[in-house]
């Protein structure tokens, strides 16, 4: 979980003017959508009466829920029956751009070049791995096509080869719920142990590589809390932690230089680390600083001294060393001071020279600090706007840093730099097939003005003949939460809306990441109204500018992003003309009044907590179940999943029977419900992109386009 578009072609422009908005069937909009049944469930809180009347769809063993969710689904491909050409012709037109076999950029771990390959006509990758050389035999390590045989769904969360090579530790989720079960494999005989564990989260090898450390989470609240010990081919699972506060996760991981073990215990405030000498597996952990409420820090290791990111002197964090015999926060020696303007988001250690992952400007950066000296130097890069960061960097002695680069006009592309001549060299660029020429388009980089007064970013991409005269359509993505940034992406299946008339944009509000740490905390808690408004002004923003038709401006936001999009279509329902919703946080009273949930706890210091008065306030002035009113609203796709972890399916499923019962208007309401995946949607690529054909043909359709053929 962002002027207009005026064709070369005189009849082409002429049709899209006079295209009605919404080109649905007079049939379609003559159907009757499936009614859930109103239970009344009211919920007293600080003096408010929360009427929920659909609070029984929350019972995922009641076949009526089934019945209504299959109902909804039923209706949905109904409803959009008169574009399921359109949807066919999308599929097949953003396929004809994807390279289907393929080969990823080969990375060195141990001695073994590790890859992963996919096949035309499979749907998962398929991993390997060749000793030495790409000239050597290929070993296939996992054939994820082979996992999924019988599931409707699979994912790899984990996959951490051992550092002698013999064995792999991995994990698989096949439901969808993101609850991955631990495997460990023999790679030299292909035998899969039987030595499980459920819930992992993560996995780290000792350098005895017999000894695996792994996170387990909560069966219930999903919370990683436990760290174990475990030998392959033992039965015991030696518990060696337990975090109390429900605040908090626990994370294990294995030092690039293979030396520590690193145990990170965060909140969404605060974190603390352990460490243990990777080769004393069964030695104690030793406990860095403290944890300290609102302070964060993260550890890497080079040489005899930790390297430290922490937050301690300001919220863009600052960079500082601790001694590997006493690392207490008394010993910390600064290496790179706060910065009010940029923010250390990364920091990973190289025998010769440490890497810095930073934001500035609302754009993602690199900088190589020489160890010794600290002389810092910027990797440099000349697009308006991009997204930048660390690719497959598993050695520890190393010439080069590899690294990712892609914006919305450079497909995603891997990199090298020598660290000596501080050149990039090219290593591979997604190729894009059917003829795709980036010479077509253009990407600027605009600005919004918030309703206080602060200055909200806004990246866009479209096809150079645009001209700037309120006409053409616009989709605007936004997201705004956890401070994570909404980057700059590449991806070819976005043509088949640009080349149809539609200027993309990304809104980069508060509350995400994009302009620092600060940029998060001013769209969080007491100040989350903000996100809502900043996205509100950059959609007014592309209409006052004339890059977007008043009547044409359709958004879509995921999980937190489907947040966004609950709130401000209450709050502006007449801004836009449809609204795409993917597995939406739509419910957050309801959902933040039960601790016995996923995420609940843990969130408290995102959202607030609806048991405290003041917080209580925040959050029912924007959550989008407990503000729908009897107004008019745009049309509206609105997708879940029934086994999704994040958000699970009955918000976005209450939103909508809410919506249908309160609204006045009759503009198409489309509810989606996969059946058999989670928050992601489909696993498979193939599924995934036939989902997402979908989505283009609602937005095509919404905003008058179903009958525009794409120009060359």
């Amino acid at each position: 979980m962002k002027a207009a578009r005026t064709f070369t072609s005189p009849w082409l422009a002429g049709l899209l003017l006079s295209l009605t908005p919404a080109s649905f069937t007079p049939a379609a909009h003559a159907l009757t959508p499936p009614k859930a049944e109103r239970i009344a469930h009211p919920t007293i809180i600080h003096g408010d009466t929360l009427k929920d009347d659909y609070y029984w769809l929350r019972e995922k063993t009641n076949p009526k829920v089934i019945d209504y969710l299959n109902a909804e689904n039923t209706y949905a491909d109904t409803l959009t029956s008169t574009h399921r050409g359109l949807t066919d012709a999308l599929y097949k037109e953003i396929l004809s751009r994807i390279k289907q076999t393929d080969l990823s950029v080969p990375y060195l771990k141990d001695g073994y070049l590790y890859y992963s390959r996919t096949e035309e006509g499979k749907q998962y990758p398929i991993f390997c791995r060749r000793k030495g050389s790409m000239e050597a035999p290929e070993e296939v390590t996992i054939d994820v096509n082979e996992l999924a045989r019988g599931h409707r769904f699979m994912g790899i969360g984990d996959y951490e080869p051992s550092p002698d090579g013999k064995w792999l530790a991995y994990s698989i989720d096949s439901t969808g719920y993101r609850q991955y079960i631990l495997q460990i494999k023999d790679l030299t005989t292909g035998k899969v142990l039987t030595d499980n564990a459920e819930r992992v989260t993560s996995v780290a090898w000792a350098a005895n590589n017999q000894t695996l450390f792994y996170s387990q989470e909560d069966p219930v609240a999903k919370r990683s809390h436990r760290l174990y010990r475990h030998m392959v081919g033992d039965a015991r699972h030696e518990l060696i932690y337990e975090e109390k506060d429900e605040r908090y996760y626990v994370d294990v991981g294995l030092s690039r230089s293979h030396q520590w073990l690193i145990q990170t215990r965060s909140s969404n405030s605060s974190s603390e680390v352990a460490v243990l000498p990777a080769a004393s597996p069964n030695g104690t952990w030793k406990l860095v600083s403290p944890r300290r409420q609102g302070r964060e820090y993260y550890l890497d290791h080079r040489g005899d001294l930790f390297w430290i990111r922490t937050n301690d002197r300001g919220k863009n964090y600052r960079l500082v060393t601790a001694p590997m015999a006493d690392p207490d926060s008394a010993k910390w020696k600064e290496i790179i001071p706060h910065r009010m303007d940029a923010m250390i988001s990364a920091v990973s250690c190289f025998k010769d020279h440490v890497v810095i992952g930073e934001r500035e400007g609302g754009l993602p950066g690199l900088a190589v600090l020489d160890p010794v000296t600290f002389a810092k130097r910027r990797v440099p890069f000349q697009e308006k706007a991009y997204t930048v960061g660390g690719s497959s960097n598993a050695e520890f002695d190393t010439p080069t840093f590899r690294y990712t680069y892609q914006s919305f006009l450079a497909p995603s592309s891997v990199y090298d730099l020598d660290l000596k001549s501080f050149e990039s060299k090219l290593l591979k660029r997604t190729e894009v097939l059917g003829g795709w020429d980036p010479s077509r388009y253009a990407m600027e980089r605009l600005w919004a003005t918030a309703s206080d007064g602060v200055k909200v970013p806004i990246t866009i991409l479209f096809r150079k003949d645009l001209r700037r005269d309120g006409t053409a359509p616009c989709l605007l993505y936004g997201y705004g939460s956890y401070g994570s940034p909404s980057n700059v992406t590449f991806s070819s299946n976005r043509f088949s809306l640009v080349d149809r008339g539609v200027v993309y944009a990304v809104a980069h509000i508060r509350g995400g990441g994009d302009m620092g740490e600060t940029w998060h905390e001013a769209g969080r808690m007491s100040t989350k109204m903000n996100t809502f408004t900043d996205f509100i002004a950059c959609a007014e923003q592309l209409v006052t500018d004339r890059i977007a038709r008043r009547d044409g401006v359709v958004i879509q936001g995921g999980s937190a992003g489907g947040l966004l999009m609950g709130a401000v279509t209450n709050l502006r329902p007449d801004l836009f003309r449809g609204v795409v919703s993917q597995v939406p946080f739509v419910d957050v009273i309801n959902t933040q009044l039960d601790e016995s949930l996923p995420l609940v706890v843990t969130e408290f210091e995102e959202w607030g907590n609806p048991k405290i008065p003041e917080q209580y306030r925040w959050m029912v002035a924007y959550s989008p179940y407990d503000n729908i009113r009897a107004t008019a609203y745009p049309n509206m796709l609105v997708r879940t999943s029934l086994n999704d972890s994040q958000v699970m399916y009955w918000e976005p499923a209450k939103y909508v029977a809410r919506l249908r019962a309160t609204r006045t208007d009759k503009n198409p309401l489309v509810f989606k419900c996969n059946m058999g995946a989670g928050h992601g949607g489909a696993s498979g690529r193939y599924d995934a992109l036939r989902d997402l054909a979908f989505d283009y043909a609602w937005i095509l359709t919404t905003v008058g386009l179903e009958g525009v053929a794409a120009r060359p």
